[in-house]
């Protein structure tokens, strides 16, 4: 009776691990307060790189964003350790982080002479209440102080050892096509002679493209292994669609039209400004433009002070001219003024009346990237060819990020990463 009593508690344990593993937790950029607005996540020396911070470095991460209120609205932030997947990882906070898990935001201020009233935060890390003990993928979390569990806002970003160096090279000649519709990734891992035991089972690498998610790519196995450094090269799930340049507009003068804006007009309570007519570049020549691969600046170029507090916000209306409505899909905006909003604001809705799909945003003034990816139904990889057009010369930013587990430790070590911009 006792061992058949062991073996059932064995199984109910088995049991329960399982289901533990197979509940992920959601650790995507995520607004879960609509009140919070124009979140930026970026370095203190360069805001159009990715947020990747070196360990024992003199940058630091700077998190900007407002809060439409009247009121100020005291809050904190605190961070979760997760592993290359953006897991959490199997670390407890005071392996982690120096101190106390938590930071009051004390940097605010009220805007200043705008329609749309707001509290600015910003804050920096690390800071004397958070330092990074270890390397990885770093979870961020913001809640009013008195309400720790309710979240306003999560975000991503990442620290890194820099104890390998990361190579990367893109080109079009690709192994399906040559100069057409892709571009395809390879690139070194490069390391002291035998610093890595076993390249094969200890590395993982995350590609991104222009910072998106739903197409990143995970990698874990080298096409070839040398005593200083590892080579991935002609994999097939290193092959991106090529896309296009993001398109652009700025609402940096409420009195002046700007790039990309049709009209600038104020209706009770706040402007709305209304942008050109976009219509699919599917079937254009590439035409190049330098972006900033989806990312958005804060600015007024009317105000005396900063833009921070004096910028104002507009609703901002988005028409793209299909000829009629396309079955089989949704067609959503892409940038990075979208990204963790609810999906209701980045899905653009079908016009019926006038064969146009529209978006309507409440954005801040600034200077803006953005694009239309399309979602065929049951997917949730964005596709560029149906809308945009894929072109082999569109410069895009890859960011390969490499992750290393050597045998018995309990988290993945962020070692090193590499950026590379097709076309360049």
């Amino acid at each position: 009776m006792t061992k058949n009593r062991t073996i059932s508690l064995l199984c109910c344990c088995l049991v329960a691990l399982m289901a533990l593993s197979q509940n992920k937790v959601d650790t995507r950029v995520h607004i879960f307060d609509t009140n919070v607005r124009s979140l930026k996540v970026c370095l203190e020396s360069n805001m159009y790189i990715p947020p990747v911070l070196m360990m024992d470095g003199n940058d630091r991460l700077v998190v900007n964003f407002d809060y439409l209120d009247y009121d100020v609205h005291y809050l904190r932030y605190s961070v979760t350790h997760c592993n290359a997947d953006w897991q959490p990882s199997q670390l407890v906070e005071s392996e982690y982080v120096s101190g106390f898990n938590y930071g009051d935001i004390l940097d605010y201020a009220p805007s200043e002479a705008t329609y749309v009233h707001y509290y600015n935060y910003q804050f920096m890390l690390p800071n004397e209440d958070m330092e990074f003990l270890v390397s990885g993928n770093y979870l961020l979390s913001v809640y009013e102080q008195d309400d720790p569990s309710t979240v306003l806002f999560q975000t991503r970003f990442s620290v890194c050892e820099g104890r390998v160096s990361v190579v990367p090279q893109v080109t079009s000649r690709t192994d399906v096509e040559y100069n057409n519709r892709f571009q395809q990734l390879s690139f070194d891992v490069r390391y002291k002679p035998n610093q890595i035991k076993d390249p094969y089972s200890e590395f993982t690498c995350v590609v991104t493209q222009n910072s998106r998610e739903d197409n990143a790519v995970t990698v874990t196995r080298p096409l070839m292994v040398a005593v200083d450094h590892v080579t991935y090269d002609h994999n097939r799930d290193l092959i991106f669609a090529a896309g296009n340049e993001f398109r652009r507009f700025e609402t940096v003068a409420a009195h002046n039209l700007n790039m990309g804006v049709q009209s600038i007009r104020y209706f009770d309570p706040m402007y709305h400004a209304v942008l050109g007519v976009d219509e699919p570049r599917n079937e254009v020549q590439y035409l190049y433009d330098k972006t900033q691969f989806g990312r958005f600046t804060v600015r007024n170029a009317e105000a005396f002070g900063e833009s921070a507090v004096q910028a104002d916000y507009m609703i901002t209306h988005f028409t793209l001219d299909t000829g009629g409505k396309l079955n089989g899909g949704n067609i959503w905006l892409y940038g990075e003024m979208v990204n963790g909003y609810p999906a209701s604001q980045a899905m653009m809705k079908y016009d019926a009346s006038e064969g146009c799909y529209t978006a309507d945003l409440l954005l801040k003034q600034g200077a803006y990237n953005y694009m239309y990816l399309w979602v065929p139904d049951g997917t949730t990889v964005g596709q560029t060819a149906r809308i945009e057009g894929d072109h082999y010369e569109t410069v895009n930013e890859y960011l390969v990020k490499v992750y290393d587990r050597p045998i018995g430790e309990r988290y993945d070590h962020f070692v090193g990463y590499g950026v590379v911009y097709s076309g360049k």
